[in-house]
């Protein structure tokens, strides 16, 4: 059993490292649209700040999903790997199709699908989904009121300048505001998988209670306090995630939504980033993927309306809704699987 736990604790590191790969668009797409950087730049520059948030945030969202969310008393390390697979099965799924889907609904969507197929419904912390359920909705529509309201705002302060003055100085802000979401980022998503781990490893403690040396830094009896080691493993293998780039999803958000440009760019990722370090620090799991896409939604519409592409959009939020149960159907069949092939 030691040893089962310890692979389903790789596979919790792979999930983060397709959650970088997937959700490195919500990083680089504005800034690769916009041509201020090249690609493999934005993505060096992305993962260099999605691994520096490990030095910057605590970890109040880990906390939230390793036992805010479902009832830790019925996790064992099968629900883990079912909820695991749920997820990396819908975000490479999303990934073929070009689609920014949420990596985090993803994840909680199939922890949740594994979790009542083995207990019922009765799994389920009403009060640690309540949260994250509104933050659905809200994330995006923050997003995209804090995109149009700099947009209009960085616009009339621009007004009188002229474009070959003022354009190496919104190419540096927009460096400056993709670092900030890329914090963000970090902050947000790798906790996340902590959050899985650490689940992980109180459930398995007993397994882990009488074990010595290398082995040893594996007990944990409650999720209060993360090892350093969880947090440096989850915030590496989200940045080395990527460094590799999702350059399906990076083409749909950064050119086919709405045509940005630098200052657009800025805006988009500041409105973004704003949004995701509020909720970082109260603790919610939020969409990096949703947020992002409706401040680059609200940076379109300060345009004109027809400036963003409705039907693309219509298309990311329908497969934001379908995420959830998606990748919870996937674990929950997943679910069944394992337990009957470990009787």
């Amino acid at each position: 059993m030691v040893w089962y736990i310890l692979a389903i604790v790789l596979v919790a590191f792979i999930f983060d490292y397709i959650n970088g790969f997937h959700d490195s668009a919500n990083s680089i797409a504005t800034i690769v649209g916009t041509r201020v950087l090249s690609p493999f730049t934005a993505v060096v520059w992305a993962a260099t700040f999605n691994f520096i948030a490990l030095f910057l945030f605590d970890t109040s969202v880990a906390k939230t999903i390793g036992k805010g969310m479902i009832d830790i008393a019925i996790v064992n390390p099968d629900v883990i790997l079912a909820g695991l697979i749920g997820a990396i099965t819908w975000n490479l799924i999303t990934w073929w199709y070009g689609i920014p889907s949420s990596s985090s609904h993803a994840l909680i969507g199939g922890y949740a699908g594994a979790a009542v197929t083995k207990a019922g419904f009765s799994a389920i912390i009403a009060s640690g989904w309540t949260k994250t359920l509104i933050f659905i909705v809200v994330s995006p529509m923050v997003g995209m009121a804090a995109g149009w309201t700099l947009m209009v705002l960085s616009t009339w302060a621009f007004r009188k300048a002229r474009p070959a003055t003022v354009d190496p100085l919104l190419r540096g802000m927009q460096i400056t505001s993709s670092a900030l979401f890329s914090l963000s980022h970090g902050a947000n998503d790798a906790q996340k998988t902590m959050g899985i781990i650490v689940s992980l490893l109180v459930a398995g403690q007993a397994h882990f209670a009488n074990e010595t040396g290398f082995l040893r830094h594996f007990y944990l009896t409650s999720g209060e306090e993360i090892p350093f080691w969880i947090k440096f493993g989850a915030h590496f293998a989200i940045a080395m995630g990527t460094l590799m780039g999702g350059w399906r999803i990076v083409h749909t958000l950064g050119s086919r939504v709405t045509k940005l440009r630098p200052l657009g760019g800025f805006c988009a990722e500041t409105g973004g980033a704003s949004a995701i370090f509020l909720a970082t620090a109260l603790g919610i799991p939020v969409s990096t993927t949703h947020t992002i896409s409706g401040a680059i939604v609200g940076v379109g519409a300060t345009t004109r309306l027809s400036a963003v592409r409705w039907g693309v959009a219509s298309q990311m939020i329908w497969a934001w809704v379908i995420t959830i149960p998606a990748s919870a159907l996937v674990a929950a069949l997943s679910y069944l699987v394992v337990a009957a092939i470990r009787g």
